[in-house]
């Protein structure tokens, strides 16, 4: 497995962590590693990935509300909602990353994590927010 990949499968773990217990950003991030050890590229790429998706969450949780038709966050299985969370702040606030990467990955994460929904239902949101990129970021800007 690639650094990349397991970065972003820690990045899962540390967001559905804090989705589950509330805890402040720093907090979580800390549990998490307190009981591993891993080098740091590993960890800094998944901490920049957990870092950047909170620090952006109420314009990603926006956009993929605006394009997961007939499903609210809440009722979403919670890997499904984190994978998709890092992966749009990957797509849209990581222009070094093809989107395509940060899809396929997105989707072998949601393979191994998910259930048999999960690639479909997270490959049609991401393809969507992928196209409509330069839309979504235009009014994240005007926001600001």
């Amino acid at each position: 497995m690639g650094k990349r990949r397991l970065s972003r499968e820690f990045a899962l773990q540390i967001l559905f962590q804090l989705d589950i217990t509330k805890d402040p950003l720093q907090k979580g991030i800390d549990l998490f590693w307190a009981i591993r050890e891993f080098p740091d590229e590993i960890k800094e790429f998944a901490n920049c990935l957990v870092d950047g998706t909170i620090k952006n969450l109420v314009f990603i949780d926006q956009c993929i509300s605006s394009f997961a038709t007939n499903w609210s966050l809440s009722r979403m299985p919670t890997v499904d909602r984190n994978i998709l969370r890092f992966s749009v702040y990957e797509i849209l606030f990581k222009p070094e990353i093809p989107d395509k990467v940060s899809i396929n990955e997105a989707l072998e994460i949601a393979k191994e994590y998910g259930t048999d929904e999960s690639p479909p239902f997270i490959n049609g949101i991401l393809d969507k927010i992928s196209k409509g990129k330069t839309k979504l970021l235009s009014s994240y800007s005007r926001k600001k």
